[in-house]
């Protein structure tokens, strides 16, 4: 039977992992075997840069800790070495992770939690694709600044026609 001392730790790991399930819009697994170290603390530097973070928990602590929250779902998932990133922004760490995959194969994201909902593989391709906040915001700029633009075309084309009658 295990000493009671790391049981005790085991369950400080579930709740952390709990707790930061509970904390980030975004929980992301994914395969990162193959990777060095100088990629790994690249791919930690990126994502620290994005609000986000990841870090390597055992399975079955993982396991226990989404149980405790009735996550069941991605109980199938947690085979292998698996890594789980943390993001206070739903999209963030699943852009940064997607880029870094596009450079670095030996990274394949495998599944989510977006907001309290499982995302698989294929969501998480379309959330990677979503514009960032500025690009959206540019976005929207454009599509206010088309309306008086068009308007004044609309405007300075009457005149013209005017003048010529």
């Amino acid at each position: 039977m295990a000493n009671q001392k790391i049981l005790d730790q085991k369950q400080e790991i579930i709740n952390e992992i709990s707790d930061r399930v509970k904390e980030s819009s975004s929980v992301v697994f994914f395969e990162y075997h193959g990777l060095t170290v100088t990629e790994t603390n690249e791919l930690r530097r990126k994502l620290r840069e994005s609000g986000s973070d990841f870090k390597i928990y055992k399975n079955t602590l993982a396991r226990r800790a989404l149980d405790a929250l009735k996550i069941t779902a991605l109980d199938e998932e947690l085979n292998g070495p698996k890594a789980i990133a943390f993001g206070t922004d739903a999209v963030a760490p699943i852009k940064v992770l997607n880029d870094y995959a596009k450079e670095h194969p030996a990274l394949v994201l495998k599944v989510g939690i977006i907001d309290g909902e499982v995302a698989d593989e294929a969501m998480l391709k379309k959330l990677a694709a979503i514009p960032s906040r500025e690009g959206l915001l540019t976005m929207f700029a454009s599509g206010l600044l088309a309306i008086p633009r068009d308007f004044s075309i609309c405007l300075d084309l009457h005149s013209k026609n005017l003048e010529e009658k």
